[in-house]
């Protein structure tokens, strides 16, 4: 596991678009796997500048996002495929058909996590996966309690994370239940994982997924038997390492 502590989050952004980069670079037809929230949003806008200054190309890139909540549509703006093509699939060339998020607003979500996790098989496992990591351990929306051996599935949402996802609608009540996500196996079958940690707040999940013992309780700490993680954080989310 390599740990790459940077000042702030800027330069988080930097370092992390650079590695994205390198990999669409170095692989023919590279896949991608995304996340959201607010930790990845700054390295979303610095590989739109790299596109804009001719320096990378999505023309070749297939992207799998780890997942989706249950009930919104792709026009709802607090849907994950909403924020992707925002902060991301607008503003460079990736064919849109090469861009996958789950699709929330189904009434069959078990159908659709299979044609998902199908579809991921079929295209190839991503290059390289970008985590976050959630104050109770969660990576995707594999909360607490997660088989380390599950496949996209469906999930119902831990109480904590409702809360801090509170913030991006107008009421916790709005906030749905239950969320598409890819699963731990899935995850875990990734070539190469970049894990994103930024703020004071992150300090203490993070070393319990360095330094904690290996437990479906804490999901993020099967990431240390992954032979190829690289932890890019702020020094305050590393500071209790």
């Amino acid at each position: 596991m390599e740990i790459v502590k940077l000042k702030g989050y800027e330069e988080m952004s930097q370092k992390s678009s650079e590695l994205v980069i390198k990999t669409i670079q170095e692989i023919d037809n590279p896949v991608l796997g995304l996340a959201t929230g607010s930790t990845p949003e700054g390295m979303y806008g610095e590989l739109i500048k790299a596109y804009r200054k001719n320096n990378v190309s999505f023309q070749n890139v297939t992207t799998f996002n780890l997942d989706e909540y249950v009930g919104l549509s792709g026009e709802d703006s607090n849907s994950y495929r909403y924020y992707m093509n925002e902060k991301l699939f607008h503003a460079v060339d990736i064919p849109i058909e090469h861009a996958h998020v789950p699709n929330g607003d189904t009434k069959t979500p078990e159908k659709e996590c299979a044609e998902y996790e199908k579809l991921i098989r079929d295209v190839g496992y991503a290059d390289l996966q970008i985590l976050g990591i959630g104050l109770n351990g969660h990576i995707g929306f594999n909360e607490p309690g997660t088989s380390f051996d599950s496949k996209t599935h469906t999930i119902e949402l831990d109480e904590s994370t409702r809360q801090a996802n509170a913030r991006f609608f107008n009421s916790l009540e709005e906030v749905p239940t239950q969320a598409i996500t890819m699963g731990i196996d899935t995850i875990m079958k990734s070539n190469k994982i970049l894990l994103l940690v930024s703020g004071e707040k992150k300090a203490e999940a993070v070393q319990k997924l360095v330094q904690g013992e290996i437990t479906e309780e804490f999901p993020a700490s099967i990431l240390q038997q992954h032979t190829n993680v690289v932890i890019i954080g702020d020094e305050a989310a590393l500071s209790k390492l």
